[in-house]
């Protein structure tokens, strides 16, 4: 039985926001290293922050290649007093460099328990590119060797770090049409410094898995989100979908906490957004509804969803949660044409913050404190139309955000 027919009893209470509400906008500062035109995507965490006695970020990006069309990768280091270290990625004794390729290529990268850095970058089918840093806080270097599945291409590696310090990571890996493109997931253990494969999480026939997200909860499950495109690869993707993995016991769970077997496929997937009337899987020159990005968040164990949905001629911002065993859903924001990029965080004060940005290059920050969502502008007068957020364990919303018209990074506290 799908479990798609679990969603069948959702709310679609829609909230249209034209003009956004009044509110403080989030404390910006340009990172003074310049960018490529190559950074940016909606699947990536380039963005990651480290509290504990002090306030760090690191900020992963591409900046400008020896030759047009192509881009090298560095982090962009804050520390507590807000001086900015940068590092490049090396790859042997040069800075790692590729060749552009949009919407794929961008860095993702986590710290682990020990404050080692690790960095996935340009990878559209590659093999691995993977560096790590050998010392504490040092630049990371080649590393690909390290991981399982060699010789295969991967693509949209995303990282998490977990609360014992070991990282986890799902990507895609290229397979034939009739398995699909795979997701799979896998692990840093940080005590013995080595990766695993532990699953292969989702896998369908003439499909391709989008890695989105992933986070974990209080308890310390890690909670996945992606979607489904049409093989081999395809701008518009569908069926929205969620999992649960359970490291203590290596089991796989639904929103409902019932056993998953894995891979899951779009017949057995924990889908959050159905086929609605209309859709259908189609390459790039579809038109009709579709999903595009999302990522997640959690209150305590409860997942919350933001994602970008095509309904009408553009794409709009979702909101779904779990609600009477069943996944519920309703429009945030439907009027401009929104840009790939959408996050989301949990304040226990605020409740779910809603990130996204308008195509004409203005970011909105949305939030529900009664029956109708507000939105407010996160950067008035910066062109913003990619970005990433993560909550840091002081409570703050750091921003990660990219004005593409100027080349220019800027970090931010909200």
């Amino acid at each position: 039985m799908r479990r798609a027919l679990l969603v069948a009893a959702t709310a679609m209470a829609t909230t249209l926001i034209g003009v956004p509400a009044h509110a403080a906008p989030a404390a910006v500062t340009l990172v003074p290293y310049p960018i490529d035109s190559s950074n940016q995507a909606a699947w990536w965490s380039p963005l990651e922050t480290y509290t504990p006695g002090n306030d760090y970020a690191y900020l992963a990006f591409n900046e400008p290649g020896s030759s047009t069309g192509t881009h090298k990768v560095a982090i962009a280091r804050r520390d507590t007093a807000g001086n900015w270290t940068r590092l490049p990625v090396m790859n042997g004794s040069v800075q790692a460099e590729y060749t552009d390729d949009v919407g794929h290529n961008q860095p993702s990268m986590a710290r682990d328990g020990s404050g080692r850095f690790h960095v996935f970058a340009s990878m559209h089918n590659n093999a691995w590119r993977y560096f790590r840093s050998d010392t504490v806080g040092a630049n990371p270097t080649l590393h690909a060797a390290d991981l399982p599945d060699q010789g295969v291409g991967v693509t949209y590696p995303v990282l998490s770090t977990a609360p014992n310090g070991d990282l986890y990571l799902i990507a895609r890996l290229d397979g034939a049409q009739a398995a699909g493109r795979s997701g799979r997931l896998y692990r840093w253990d940080n005590a013995a410094s080595t990766w695993t494969r532990l699953a292969v999480f989702a896998e369908s026939a003439n499909r391709a898995v989008y890695p989105d997200d992933l986070q974990f909860d209080a308890a310390g499950n890690l909670h996945i989100l992606w979607e489904w495109g049409l093989y081999p690869a395809t701008a518009f993707r569908h069926q929205l979908s969620y999992l649960v993995y359970h490291p203590s016991t290596g089991a796989f769970t639904d929103h409902s906490g019932a056993s998953v077997t894995v891979p899951v496929s779009v017949a057995t997937a924990d889908v959050i957004q159905p086929i609605e009337a209309g859709e259908v899987y189609e390459g790039d020159d579809g038109t009709g509804p579709a999903v595009q990005s999302a990522k997640l968040t959690l209150d305590g164990s409860s997942p919350k969803v933001a994602y970008r949905y095509r309904s009408d001629v553009n794409f709009n911002v979702r909101y779904a949660w779990v609600s009477g065993g069943a996944w519920a859903r309703e429009t945030v924001y439907s009027a401009a044409q929104t840009s790939a990029a959408i996050d989301i965080t949990w304040d226990p004060a605020a409740g779910k913050k809603v990130y996204y940005a308008t195509t004409a290059g203005a970011m909105y920050v949305a939030t529900k404190p009664g029956t109708a969502w507000t939105a407010a502008a996160v950067a008035p007068g910066l062109p913003i139309t990619r970005f990433a957020v993560e909550r840091n364990a002081a409570g703050v919303d750091v921003l990660y955000l990219v004005d593409l018209t100027n080349l220019r990074l800027y970090y931010g506290r909200n």
